[in-house]
C-alpha cells in the first residue's frame, strides 16, 4: 500500500528567510514619505504575515483609507527597490533551511508549498534569488486571498495538491500562521527564530528551535 501524499506549507518572512531589515527599512521609508511617525521596530515586526492593507490598518489606525493605501504603495515601492539593490542578501535564508527543504523534497510522497503574506511578485523574486523554483508545487500569496489567519491559503493549497487536512502541516513563526492552521483544520509547527515571541504560538502542535528539528517534528505529528 503506497504512502499518502503529504503537504508541508511554509510561511516565508521570519520562517524561511530573515527579511526584517528590508521590512523595517521599507516601512520606515513609507511612513517618512507621508510625514508620519515611524512605528517602533517591535510594532512593525508584530504585523509581519498579514496582508499589507491589514498591516497598515494596525500600524496607522488613526489614518483614513486613502493614507493607508498610500502607505501600502510606498512600502511596495521601497521594498522592491531594496530587493533590486541587495538581491538575495536582502532576505537571507535561515541556517539549515535549504538543506531541510532539499531533504523533504527528496521524499516521493512529500509535497512542499508556500503560504505567505507576500505579493506574487515579491515571492517569485525571492524564490528565484535563492534558486528554490523546483521545490514548491503550490504558492499561495496575499494577492489572491484574504489575510491570514483566514484559512483560504491552506484550503487552496490542499485543493491544488489533493492532500487531506490530516496530512497537511503549516510551518510558521507567527500567531497568524498558527491561527490559520487551526482555522483550516491542519497541524501547525511554530518556529522560535521568527518575529513573534514563542509565547504567541499557543496554537502550535510543536515548536522547533532549529531547522534540523523539523523532520522529527513532522514524524511526531504523522505517527
Amino acid at each position: 500500500m503506497s504512502a499518502p501524499l503529504r503537504l508541508v506549507l511554509f510561511d516565508v518572512d521570519g520562517t524561511l528567510v530573515d527579511s526584517q531589515g528590508s521590512i523595517v527599512a521599507a516601512m520606515t521609508a513609507s511612513f517618512d514619505a507621508q510625514s508620519l511617525p515611524v512605528p517602533a521596530r517591535k510594532a512593525i515586526l508584530s504585523i509581519v504575515g498579514l496582508s499589507l492593507p491589514n498591516a497598515m490598518a494596525q500600524l496607522a489606525p488613526e489614518q483614513g483609507e486613502t493614507v493607508q493605501h498610500k502607505l501600502v504603495e510606498g512600502y511596495k515601492q521601497a521594498y522592491h527597490a531594496h530587493r533590486l539593490e541587495q538581491g538575495a542578501a536582502s532576505s537571507p535564508l535561515y541556517p539549515g533551511a535549504r538543506e531541510v527543504i532539499q531533504a523533504l523534497h527528496s521524499i516521493p510522497e512529500m509535497l512542499l508549498g508556500v503560504a505567505t503574506g507576500k505579493s506574487q511578485r515579491g515571492l517569485d523574486a525571492l524564490i528565484e534569488a535563492h534558486n528554490l523554483e523546483r521545490f514548491f508545487v503550490t504558492r499561495q500569496v496575499a494577492d489572491h486571498h484574504p489575510s491570514k489567519p483566514h484559512p483560504s491559503m491552506i484550503d487552496t493549497a490542499r485543493s491544488e495538491t489533493g492532500v487531506d487536512a490530516v496530512d497537511t502541516v503549516m510551518i510558521g513563526d507567527t500567531r497568524f500562521d498558527m491561527d490559520m492552521a487551526q482555522a483550516a483544520g491542519v497541524a501547525g509547527i511554530g518556529v522560535s527564530w521568527g518575529y513573534h515571541d514563542r509565547s504567541a504560538l499557543t496554537g502550535a502542535a510543536r515548536i522547533i528551535e532549529t531547522f534540523d528539528q523539523l523532520p522529527r517534528a513532522l514524524d511526531d505529528i504523522w505517527t
